[in-house]
Protein backbone atom coordinates (compact mmCIF):
# COMPACT_ATOMS: atom_id res chain seq x y z
CA UNK A 1 0.00 0.00 0.00
CA UNK A 2 1.28 3.26 -0.78
CA UNK A 3 1.21 5.53 2.26
CA UNK A 4 0.22 8.76 0.30
CA UNK A 5 -3.06 6.77 0.03
CA UNK A 6 -5.67 8.93 2.29
CA UNK A 7 -8.38 7.45 4.19
CA UNK A 8 -10.49 10.39 2.96
CA UNK A 9 -13.54 9.07 4.89
CA UNK A 10 -13.49 8.85 8.72
CA UNK A 11 -15.59 9.69 12.07
CA UNK A 12 -14.08 10.16 15.08
CA UNK A 13 -15.75 10.07 18.61
CA UNK A 14 -17.18 13.27 17.84
CA UNK A 15 -19.70 12.04 15.13
CA UNK A 16 -22.92 10.92 16.94
CA UNK A 17 -23.45 7.70 15.49
CA UNK A 18 -19.41 6.53 15.87
CA UNK A 19 -17.70 4.70 18.37
CA UNK A 20 -16.99 6.27 21.85
CA UNK A 21 -13.33 4.85 22.00
CA UNK A 22 -12.77 6.44 18.07
CA UNK A 23 -10.93 9.77 19.46
CA UNK A 24 -8.08 11.05 17.74
CA UNK A 25 -5.65 9.61 19.49
CA UNK A 26 -6.50 6.21 18.78
CA UNK A 27 -6.73 6.71 14.71
CA UNK A 28 -3.24 8.09 14.94
CA UNK A 29 -1.65 5.35 16.80
CA UNK A 30 -3.90 2.63 13.67
CA UNK A 31 -2.45 4.64 11.42
CA UNK A 32 1.20 4.31 12.37
CA UNK A 33 0.77 0.69 12.84
CA UNK A 34 -0.10 0.66 9.40
CA UNK A 35 2.78 3.00 7.97
CA UNK A 36 -0.02 6.10 7.28
CA UNK A 37 1.47 9.75 7.79
CA UNK A 38 -1.66 11.32 6.96
CA UNK A 39 -5.25 11.29 8.37
CA UNK A 40 -8.11 13.57 7.33
CA UNK A 41 -10.83 13.60 9.87
CA UNK A 42 -14.87 13.51 7.75
CA UNK A 43 -16.96 14.15 11.09
CA UNK A 44 -20.62 14.29 10.20
CA UNK A 45 -22.67 17.39 9.93
CA UNK A 46 -25.97 16.92 9.58
CA UNK A 47 -28.47 20.33 9.91
CA UNK A 48 -32.05 20.11 9.68
CA UNK A 49 -31.85 16.21 9.96
CA UNK A 50 -35.24 14.04 11.40
CA UNK A 51 -32.88 12.05 13.36
CA UNK A 52 -32.78 12.67 16.96
CA UNK A 53 -29.40 11.52 17.27
CA UNK A 54 -28.02 14.63 15.27
CA UNK A 55 -29.89 17.20 16.93
CA UNK A 56 -26.98 18.30 18.89
CA UNK A 57 -24.51 19.23 16.38
CA UNK A 58 -20.69 18.79 17.57
CA UNK A 59 -19.00 22.23 18.38
CA UNK A 60 -16.76 23.05 15.51
CA UNK A 61 -14.63 25.95 17.94
CA UNK A 62 -14.47 22.79 20.65
CA UNK A 63 -13.05 20.42 17.65
CA UNK A 64 -10.67 22.67 15.64
CA UNK A 65 -9.04 23.67 18.62
CA UNK A 66 -8.61 19.76 19.60
CA UNK A 67 -7.50 18.97 16.42
CA UNK A 68 -5.21 22.07 16.61
CA UNK A 69 -3.62 20.61 20.44
CA UNK A 70 -3.08 17.11 19.03
CA UNK A 71 -1.24 18.35 16.09
CA UNK A 72 1.20 19.39 18.35
CA UNK A 73 1.89 15.88 19.71
CA UNK A 74 1.46 13.89 16.80
CA UNK A 75 4.05 13.18 13.44
CA UNK A 76 1.18 12.45 11.54
CA UNK A 77 -0.54 14.92 9.29
CA UNK A 78 -4.02 16.28 10.30
CA UNK A 79 -6.09 17.40 8.30
CA UNK A 80 -9.48 18.87 8.44
CA UNK A 81 -12.19 17.64 6.55
CA UNK A 82 -16.28 17.06 7.05
CA UNK A 83 -18.77 15.23 5.97
CA UNK A 84 -21.20 17.78 4.89
CA UNK A 85 -25.24 16.16 5.09
CA UNK A 86 -27.02 17.90 2.02
CA UNK A 87 -30.37 18.88 2.13
CA UNK A 88 -31.55 21.81 -1.29
CA UNK A 89 -33.16 24.43 1.57
CA UNK A 90 -29.60 24.31 3.39
CA UNK A 91 -27.11 26.09 0.79
CA UNK A 92 -26.52 29.39 2.88
CA UNK A 93 -26.35 27.78 5.94
CA UNK A 94 -23.45 25.60 4.73
CA UNK A 95 -22.04 27.99 3.02
CA UNK A 96 -21.58 29.89 6.12
CA UNK A 97 -20.54 26.98 8.36
CA UNK A 98 -17.60 26.37 5.36
CA UNK A 99 -16.68 29.57 4.98
CA UNK A 100 -15.97 29.51 9.32
CA UNK A 101 -13.21 27.13 9.40
CA UNK A 102 -10.31 25.72 7.53
CA UNK A 103 -11.64 22.88 5.81
CA UNK A 104 -9.09 20.76 3.90
CA UNK A 105 -11.98 18.47 2.33
CA UNK A 106 -15.42 18.95 1.85
CA UNK A 107 -17.42 14.85 1.27
CA UNK A 108 -20.86 15.99 0.36
CA UNK A 109 -23.12 13.35 1.07
CA UNK A 110 -27.17 12.78 0.87
CA UNK A 111 -28.34 11.31 4.27
CA UNK A 112 -31.78 12.39 3.83
CA UNK A 113 -34.35 12.42 0.90
CA UNK A 114 -37.34 14.50 0.46
CA UNK A 115 -36.91 15.42 4.28
CA UNK A 116 -37.20 11.71 4.84
CA UNK A 117 -34.70 9.72 6.59
CA UNK A 118 -33.03 6.64 4.72
CA UNK A 119 -32.13 4.94 8.01
CA UNK A 120 -35.52 4.81 9.76
CA UNK A 121 -37.04 3.52 6.46
CA UNK A 122 -39.45 6.76 6.14
CA UNK A 123 -38.16 6.94 2.84
CA UNK A 124 -38.84 4.01 1.00
CA UNK A 125 -42.39 4.19 2.55
CA UNK A 126 -44.85 4.15 -0.53
CA UNK A 127 -42.73 3.71 -2.81
CA UNK A 128 -41.59 0.64 -4.76
CA UNK A 129 -37.35 -0.92 -4.36
CA UNK A 130 -37.30 0.70 -8.22
CA UNK A 131 -38.99 3.77 -7.16
CA UNK A 132 -37.82 4.50 -3.94
CA UNK A 133 -33.95 4.04 -5.63
CA UNK A 134 -34.88 6.11 -8.66
CA UNK A 135 -36.19 8.67 -6.57
CA UNK A 136 -32.84 8.77 -4.55
CA UNK A 137 -30.90 9.57 -7.96
CA UNK A 138 -32.94 12.35 -8.89
CA UNK A 139 -32.75 14.04 -5.48
CA UNK A 140 -28.99 13.61 -6.03
CA UNK A 141 -29.34 14.36 -9.84
CA UNK A 142 -30.73 17.62 -8.48
CA UNK A 143 -28.22 18.06 -5.49
CA UNK A 144 -25.34 18.16 -7.80
CA UNK A 145 -27.44 20.55 -10.65
CA UNK A 146 -27.55 22.98 -7.68
CA UNK A 147 -24.84 23.23 -5.66
CA UNK A 148 -21.67 23.18 -5.67
CA UNK A 149 -19.52 23.58 -2.68
CA UNK A 150 -18.04 20.44 -1.88
CA UNK A 151 -15.02 18.26 -3.58
CA UNK A 152 -16.38 14.98 -3.73
CA UNK A 153 -19.64 13.23 -4.06
CA UNK A 154 -19.56 10.21 -1.00
CA UNK A 155 -20.70 6.86 -1.13
CA UNK A 156 -22.78 8.18 -4.44
CA UNK A 157 -25.71 4.89 -4.70
CA UNK A 158 -25.45 4.97 -0.42
CA UNK A 159 -29.59 4.38 -0.91
CA UNK A 160 -29.00 0.28 -0.91
CA UNK A 161 -27.61 0.46 2.25
CA UNK A 162 -31.35 0.45 3.60
CA UNK A 163 -35.03 -0.34 2.72
CA UNK A 164 -34.88 -3.66 4.43
CA UNK A 165 -34.95 -5.55 0.65
CA UNK A 166 -33.51 -9.25 0.63
CA UNK A 167 -31.69 -8.03 -2.22
CA UNK A 168 -30.55 -4.27 -1.72
CA UNK A 169 -28.61 -4.17 -4.90
CA UNK A 170 -29.79 -2.38 -7.96
CA UNK A 171 -30.50 -2.94 -11.75
CA UNK A 172 -27.36 -0.83 -13.22
CA UNK A 173 -29.43 -0.21 -16.84
CA UNK A 174 -32.27 0.65 -14.70
CA UNK A 175 -30.98 4.06 -13.25
CA UNK A 176 -28.26 4.59 -16.13
CA UNK A 177 -29.64 7.44 -17.66
CA UNK A 178 -29.97 9.36 -14.41
CA UNK A 179 -26.71 8.01 -13.04
CA UNK A 180 -24.67 9.77 -16.12
CA UNK A 181 -26.96 13.05 -15.95
CA UNK A 182 -24.97 13.32 -12.33
CA UNK A 183 -22.01 12.11 -13.43
CA UNK A 184 -21.48 14.48 -16.15
CA UNK A 185 -22.69 17.01 -13.77
CA UNK A 186 -20.10 16.30 -10.95
CA UNK A 187 -17.07 16.57 -14.02
CA UNK A 188 -18.33 19.20 -15.40
CA UNK A 189 -18.17 21.57 -12.29
CA UNK A 190 -14.09 19.75 -11.38
CA UNK A 191 -15.90 17.26 -8.33
CA UNK A 192 -14.96 13.76 -7.99
CA UNK A 193 -16.48 10.36 -6.59
CA UNK A 194 -15.54 8.25 -3.93
CA UNK A 195 -14.86 4.64 -3.60
CA UNK A 196 -16.39 3.75 -0.17
CA UNK A 197 -15.58 0.50 1.39
CA UNK A 198 -18.70 0.40 3.72
CA UNK A 199 -20.66 -2.02 2.09
CA UNK A 200 -18.19 -4.78 2.51
CA UNK A 201 -19.13 -4.28 6.10
CA UNK A 202 -23.00 -3.52 5.47
CA UNK A 203 -23.16 -6.93 3.93
CA UNK A 204 -23.78 -5.82 0.45
CA UNK A 205 -20.67 -7.73 -0.65
CA UNK A 206 -19.38 -4.90 -2.43
CA UNK A 207 -17.99 -1.34 -2.02
CA UNK A 208 -19.69 1.54 -3.08
CA UNK A 209 -20.08 2.11 -5.87
CA UNK A 210 -20.65 -0.43 -8.99
CA UNK A 211 -17.85 -1.01 -11.04
CA UNK A 212 -20.00 -0.18 -14.49
CA UNK A 213 -20.48 3.40 -12.62
CA UNK A 214 -17.01 3.60 -11.88
CA UNK A 215 -16.19 3.09 -15.44
CA UNK A 216 -18.95 5.19 -17.09
CA UNK A 217 -17.51 7.86 -14.52
CA UNK A 218 -14.10 7.28 -16.02
CA UNK A 219 -15.38 7.08 -19.86
CA UNK A 220 -17.77 10.16 -19.57
CA UNK A 221 -14.09 12.03 -18.72
CA UNK A 222 -14.06 11.66 -14.72
CA UNK A 223 -10.72 11.67 -12.95
CA UNK A 224 -11.00 12.14 -9.38
CA UNK A 225 -12.04 9.05 -7.22
CA UNK A 226 -10.56 9.38 -3.30
CA UNK A 227 -10.89 5.86 -0.89
CA UNK A 228 -13.13 6.34 2.12
CA UNK A 229 -13.71 3.80 4.76
CA UNK A 230 -16.68 5.69 6.26
CA UNK A 231 -15.36 4.27 9.45
CA UNK A 232 -17.19 4.79 12.87
CA UNK A 233 -14.85 2.28 14.79
CA UNK A 234 -11.10 2.62 14.52
CA UNK A 235 -11.21 -1.24 13.89
CA UNK A 236 -12.15 -0.31 10.49
CA UNK A 237 -10.27 2.38 9.25
CA UNK A 238 -8.39 1.87 6.63
CA UNK A 239 -10.35 -1.45 5.98
CA UNK A 240 -10.52 -2.68 2.10
CA UNK A 241 -8.32 -0.89 0.38
CA UNK A 242 -6.54 -3.23 -1.04
CA UNK A 243 -10.08 -4.04 -3.02
CA UNK A 244 -10.56 -0.24 -3.92
CA UNK A 245 -7.19 -0.65 -5.68
CA UNK A 246 -8.34 -3.57 -7.43
CA UNK A 247 -11.76 -1.85 -8.36
CA UNK A 248 -10.36 0.87 -10.01
CA UNK A 249 -8.05 -0.46 -11.75
CA UNK A 250 -10.72 -1.90 -13.19
CA UNK A 251 -11.96 0.72 -14.31
CA UNK A 252 -9.02 1.83 -15.56
CA UNK A 253 -7.94 4.62 -13.60
CA UNK A 254 -4.14 4.97 -12.45
CA UNK A 255 -4.47 7.49 -9.47
CA UNK A 256 -6.39 8.32 -6.68
CA UNK A 257 -7.38 11.79 -5.20
CA UNK A 258 -6.54 13.33 -1.88
CA UNK A 259 -7.23 16.98 -1.31
CA UNK A 260 -5.42 19.39 1.11
CA UNK A 261 -6.76 23.10 1.33
CA UNK A 262 -9.27 22.09 -0.36
CA UNK A 263 -7.17 21.01 -3.84
CA UNK A 264 -6.80 17.38 -5.50
CA UNK A 265 -3.35 15.93 -5.20
CA UNK A 266 -2.90 12.75 -7.44
CA UNK A 267 -1.69 9.67 -6.07
CA UNK A 268 -0.27 6.93 -8.65
CA UNK A 269 -1.78 3.79 -7.40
Amino acid sequence: MNPKIIDSHMHSNYSPDADPKATFEAYIEKAKRLGIMSLVFTDHVDFDSPADIFTEMIDYDVYVKHLNEVKKTSNVELLLGVEMGYQPHLHQRIDEFLSTYPFDFVLLSMHIGDGLDFYNGDFFKGKTQVEAYQRYFEIVLDSVRNYQNYDVYGHIDYIIRYGGYENRRYLYDTHKETIHAILKEIIKHGKGIEINTSGLRYGLGLVHPYLELLKDYKALGGKIVTFGSDAHFVKDYYAGFNESIELLKDAGFEYVTVYRNRKPEFIKI
